[in-house]
C-alpha cells in the first residue's frame, strides 16, 4: 500500500478561498444562501468556506448539517443499519439556495441521497453542489458546480480526506493498493504447489 500527498494544508486554504470567491460570483446575493455540509467532513468544509465568504463580502452565511444516512441505498441487508447522525439545519430551507458541501464526489449516490433529504425537510428554490475532490467514476447523472480540484482514480484507490476538525490534520492523499500482492488464494495455491513438489521429492 502506497500513500501519496496531493493536497497540502496550503493547498486546502486557497482552494476553499476559491471556491467561496466562485460562490460570490456565481450567486447575485448572499441573503437566501445556505451552506449545508454532509455528515462527516462536508460540515467543517461549509463552516470554512462560509467564514471565507463573511471575509470577503460581510456576509454571514447559515450553516447546517445534513445527515444522510436513513437516505442512502448503498445498505441492502436488513441486517445492517446506518449510523444516524443528526441533522442540524438553522433555518428553513424553503424558497432558499442551497449549496451541499462534501469532500469526496465519487459514484453521485451520496449526493443524490442528500438531495432526498433535503426535500424530506422544504422545497429549496435551488441545489447547487460544491465539492473539495471529484474523483469521477459517476453512478448517477450528478455534476458539482463548484471544484476544489479533479482527481483522475482508478476504483482500487482510496482518495483521504482529512480535516483539523475531524482528524487533526489537513491533507488530501491517494492510497493505493497493492494489486500486484498476492491474493490469499494464490498463497495457498503457491504453498500447495510447494508441498507438492516437496513431497515428490522425497
Amino acid at each position: 500500500m502506497s500513500k501519496k500527498i496531493i493536497m497540502t494544508p496550503d493547498d486546502i486554504r486557497r482552494t476553499l478561498a476559491r471556491i467561496a470567491h466562485e460562490i460570490i460570483e456565481q450567486n447575485k446575493t448572499m441573503d437566501n444562501l445556505i451552506l449545508v455540509g454532509m455528515r462527516t467532513r462536508g460540515v467543517p468544509l461549509a463552516k470554512r468556506l462560509a467564514a471565507n465568504i463573511e471575509a470577503f463580502e460581510k456576509s454571514r452565511i447559515p450553516v447546517g448539517a445534513l445527515d444522510i444516512s436513513p437516505y442512502r441505498d448503498d445498505i441492502s441487508s436488513p441486517d445492517i443499519q446506518p449510523v444516524v447522525h443528526r441533522t442540524n439545519i438553522p433555518t428553513s430551507i424553503e424558497g432558499k439556495s442551497i449549496m451541499l458541501v462534501d469532500d469526496v464526489l465519487y459514484t453521485g449516490r451520496s449526493t443524490r441521497a442528500a438531495m432526498d433529504a433535503l426535500i424530506a425537510l422544504g422545497r429549496p428554490r435551488l441545489i447547487q453542489l460544491a465539492v473539495l475532490i471529484d474523483r469521477g467514476h459517476r453512478e448517477m447523472p450528478i455534476r458539482p458546480d463548484y471544484i476544489g480540484k479533479n482527481v483522475p482514480s482508478s476504483r482500487h484507490e482510496e482518495i483521504q480526506v482529512q480535516l483539523m476538525e475531524t482528524d487533526g490534520i489537513d491533507e488530501v492523499a491517494i492510497i493505493s493498493q497493492d494489486t500486484n500482492k498476492p491474493t490469499r488464494s494464490e498463497h495457498r495455491k503457491a504453498n500447495s504447489f510447494k508441498r507438492s513438489y516437496h513431497d515428490a521429492g522425497k
